[in-house]
């Protein structure tokens, strides 16, 4: 039929949700080395808190009640707003206000897989009763709201968004899976709500939502409805995807999409344990608890017989753990999350520590229901002393808000890792930004741990993920739409990328959680620096058209049905990116970039190249010069392969124009066969 660009199924395994301090992090890291570091206040102020922007958030909903989306002393909605604000179950068009301008649901996929909505799993509305919408809605966009925290008082400030007058729109594709906890989001009731987005009249759209690996785009159905949302210039930034620190796990990787990494910041929930021994032992913990000594056994120590293997014991898996050797113990537990300290509370244990799930110090934060301290080194010791003492026992030390902790940031261990599966020669993700402990607005029908057994209610909350990292960089993007509102996505995009920083608060590379140091498979262009992207000298454009061209080089099929493919067609490298990644270089290559000038009306930028190991780079001309705002300029990027090339390996480099005052950097990733 006119009109298909694809047929696929909607299938309810595929996508899910990728999951107050990190706005001043963000505004520090900017000025670590800078003799004239930005001030973020003017930046906001500049950009009039992006009043008149409108962010579409495509989630599980949103709780109006938050303090974070008050609407006091804000301008009346833009005249520019076409949506509605529907009702449903409790939910109605009044609670919709001057921020919260638009809200809807979208059940009929949903419906069709799974049937009838069970209304007692979930609103029949566009109220959240998960908790992760009204996270990154508020993340984005949250009014400053004082004195807010996670239970107990951890991580106490203010909260704000990071475009605190930014305009939202709510549009609900998240539902419950029967029988599970997790939440699906159907490929056609997101599409659905891309196309009101689009027609609503938003600015920006934010996805916190993904699959575990990257689908090929015509299959796809964020790209296709962000395809769809960049044809009316409407920047749409994704969750790169929670499934690292695999290689080749990264998601949303169309390139008119801004796919977001997740990376940590400069505060720290402290909680040392000490064992009877007096070894100190370094741990984290968001839960609320007093100093407190306990006897300590190894979760394989008190195992019901025959409930384990030897590759699951010691791991307090659910109904494994004896009642009567658990009783009023902690229990260190090899590896642990929610389940594990559930499951030590089920045998009557009363704390527990747990091993990193992660190796290194990315430590995700949980308050759980009874004490306990995630511990990130130095297992081995914990175990070796209750194997050699007739009756060990551990301190667990009340948690600490720790700020100006370093060095940071350093890459989540959670954060899916390019390169693209789909596309190689497009180098995935894109930016980096925080997604590790977040504070932000919660829905208070779910309770912290967003477990049956937890009945605790809240308005704040710490969570981690991409799904974290995704509304920083739509905030962000929402600020520039507003200073630069003629810009393209592609240049607001090319802007958050070429001004992004690869140090962190010590002036070191930024590393992964290990220690070791990351490359643009893990941040791409590097950590978000809002107030150096409101003046980047230089942009990257593209258009839809060059979209559609670089689909045909890529995968041979355009998406869009009147469009039909060239006979010769370039390299999918040749799209014109603010980064450069070639896969497969068989001896020398030569692509083509174009730059807008966006800075001083008259301007002169020089090249400075860090070649990939093995590679000669070589650029042509080495010198650009400008004599208009507007002005754009085209430039040759050629690639060789040298004897010392790594076969199959990608190489990392870099090359930068520079006028003296702003610094345009792209990442380069190149690999021969």
């Amino acid at each position: 039929m006119d009109g298909v660009i694809s047929v696929f199924h909607s299938h309810p395994t595929t996508s899910r949700l990728h999951t107050t301090r990190s706005w001043n992090f963000i505004n520090l890291l900017e000025g670590i080395g800078d003799p004239n570091p930005p001030n973020a206040q003017d930046l906001l102020l500049k950009e009039n808190y992006g009043k008149d922007v409108i962010v579409g958030v495509l989630d599980t909903g949103v709780w109006p009640e938050s303090e974070s989306f008050n609407d006091n002393g804000m301008d009346p909605v833009p005249r520019s707003w076409k949506g509605i604000c529907q009702n449903g179950v409790a939910f109605n068009s009044s609670q919709c206000n001057r921020k919260l301008i638009g809200a809807r649901y979208y059940l009929r996929s949903y419906e069709a897989y799974y049937g009838a909505l069970n209304t007692g799993l979930d609103f029949r509305s566009p109220r959240d009763i998960n908790g992760h919408g009204t996270h990154t809605s508020s993340t984005i966009g949250g009014r400053r709201v004082p004195n807010a925290s996670s239970i107990g008082g951890l991580g106490s400030g203010t909260a704000t968004g990071g475009a605190p007058l930014v305009r939202l729109a709510i549009y609900k594709v998240c539902w419950p899976i029967p029988g599970q906890t997790d939440s699906t989001c159907l490929d056609d009731d997101m599409l659905a709500a891309f196309d009101d987005a689009i027609a609503d009249g938003v600015h920006v759209i934010s996805v916190s939502i993904g699959t575990n690996t990257s689908t090929p785009f015509k299959n796809d159905g964020t790209a296709i409805g962000a395809l769809h949302a960049v044809k009316r210039n409407i920047v749409v930034a994704c969750s790169a995807g929670n499934s690292g620190p695999t290689t080749s796990s990264v998601s949303n990787v169309a390139p008119w999409i801004i796919t977001v990494g997740a990376s940590s910041i400069d505060r720290t929930f402290s909680s040392p344990i000490v064992l009877g021994n007096d070894l100190i032992i370094e741990g984290q913990s968001v839960t609320p608890f007093g100093n407190r000594t306990y006897p300590l056994v190894y979760a394989s120590d008190v195992e019901n017989p025959g409930t384990t293997t030897n590759l699951t014991t010691g791991l307090c898996l659910q109904g494994t753990l004896s009642p009567a050797l658990v009783r009023g113990k902690a229990v260190f537990c090899w590896i642990g999350d929610t389940f594990e300290t559930l499951e030590v509370q089920r045998a009557g244990g009363v704390a527990t520590v747990l091993g990193n799930t992660y190796d290194g110090r990315g430590v995700l934060g949980s308050p759980y229901l009874i004490p306990a301290t995630v511990v990130y080194f130095n297992k081995i010791d914990i175990f070796n002393y209750i194997e050699t003492n007739q009756n060990p026992n551990v301190t667990l030390i009340q948690p600490k808000t720790l700020l100006g902790t370093k060095p940071n940031p350093f890459m989540a261990p959670f954060t899916s890792r390019g390169p693209s599966a789909i596309e190689p020669n497009i180098l995935k993700p894109d930016i980096t930004a925080p997604g590790l402990n977040i504070l932000a607005a919660w829905s208070e029908v779910s309770s912290p741990l967003n477990v049956h057994a937890d009945k605790r209610v809240i308005k704040y909350n710490i969570e981690s993920g991409t799904s974290m990292a995704c509304p920083h960089v739509a905030a962000v993007a929402a600020l520039l739409k507003a200073i630069h509102p003629d810009w393209s996505s592609a240049a607001i995009r090319s802007a958050i990328m070429t001004t992004a920083k690869i140090t962190n608060n010590v002036g070191t590379q930024i590393t992964n959680s290990q220690g070791n140091i990351a490359t643009p498979f893990d941040y791409g262009a590097g950590h978000i620096q809002p107030s150096k992207a409101a003046d980047p000298g230089l942009v990257y454009n593209a258009s839809y058209n060059d979209y559609l061209l670089f689909l045909c080089s890529s995968t041979g099929n355009s998406l869009d049905p009147s469009i039909k493919c060239p006979q010769q067609l370039p390299s999918p490298s040749d799209l014109n990116y603010p980064s450069l990644s070639i896969a497969h270089l068989k001896g020398s290559r030569t692509v083509k970039r174009t730059v807008t000038n966006v800075g001083t009306k008259s301007s002169s930028y020089s090249v400075r190249i860090n070649p990939p190991q093995g590679y000669l780079v070589q650029i042509s001309p080495t010198t650009l010069d400008f004599s208009a705002v507007g002005e754009s300029k085209s430039f040759s990027i050629t690639i060789t392969a040298q004897s010392t090339a790594k076969k199959s390996v990608f190489a990392v480099g870099w090359y930068t124009w520079s006028d003296g005052i702003h610094q345009v950097r792209s990442p380069i990733t190149v690999a021969s066969p």
